[in-house]
């Protein structure tokens, strides 16, 4: 049995070390905002359980066993925003807080009725992939908005920041999931982008909320 603790340990470590594959002690610390004493303790025990690879002073490595246990428990977390979302009718900038509470409950039934109900979901409500029963998990492959080009039409897919802070920035510029944007110029001097979609004929969007947006460009939809 893994503690709640432990589970969301292995979440921290699946999602820092997701483009790398690996991630050092230092970095999970913060991240955690936990003693790196006591990171490092955590993780001799998940090393034990064979969840981790731990070497003194080398970065550390999720196991196969671990990349599945921490993939269910990121199935849980974005299964439960969707239905939060679809089902309950909470906005997308407001799940994440009670997510993080029902990731933790263990009846797998539970889980699987919200996905059966929900309709077999593959993404969740930030457009992140939810992973399958076995833990595994695909990556779509999506471009963010401030590698796209002037002149380009692209559709929103997903966000990789989903703080509310954020998300709520969104909302009031009516910016949602499936939305086509349409650039029309970028600022050479600080890559700002001019945008048009829905009802905005113009719209400026600074290089921080661009790097921030995937999109997939016109011709993948």
């Amino acid at each position: 049995m893994i503690s709640l603790t432990e589970e969301n340990y292995l979440k921290e470590l699946f999602n820092l070390s997701s483009e790398s594959g690996e991630v050092n002690v230092n970095e999970l610390s913060k991240r955690l905002e936990i003693k790196m004493s006591t990171v490092t303790s955590m993780m001799k025990k998940l090393a034990e359980k064979e969840l981790v690879h731990y070497e003194s002073y080398k970065p550390l490595k999720l196991t196969e066993k671990g990349k599945i246990e921490a993939g269910l428990i990121i199935r849980k977390h974005r299964l439960t925003e969707m239905f939060l979302v679809e089902k309950m009718g909470f906005g997308w900038e407001d799940v994440h807080e009670i997510a993080e509470q029902i990731e933790h409950i263990q009846s797998v039934g539970f889980f699987e009725k919200m996905d059966e109900q929900l309709g077999y979901p593959t993404i969740d409500p930030h457009g992140s992939p939810i992973p399958d029963k076995n833990g595994k998990i695909v990556w779509p492959t999506y471009s963010k908005l401030s590698e796209c080009k002037a002149g380009e039409t692209v559709r929103l897919s997903a966000v990789i920041n989903t703080s509310s802070e954020f998300l709520k920035f969104l909302n009031v510029r009516e910016m949602k999931l499936g939305l086509k944007i349409k650039i029309k110029s970028i600022e050479i001097f600080d890559k700002s982008m001019e945008v048009s979609y829905g009802k905005k004929p113009s719209e400026t969007l600074s290089n921080i909320v661009c790097e921030r947006l995937l999109v997939e460009k016109e011709g993948r939809f």
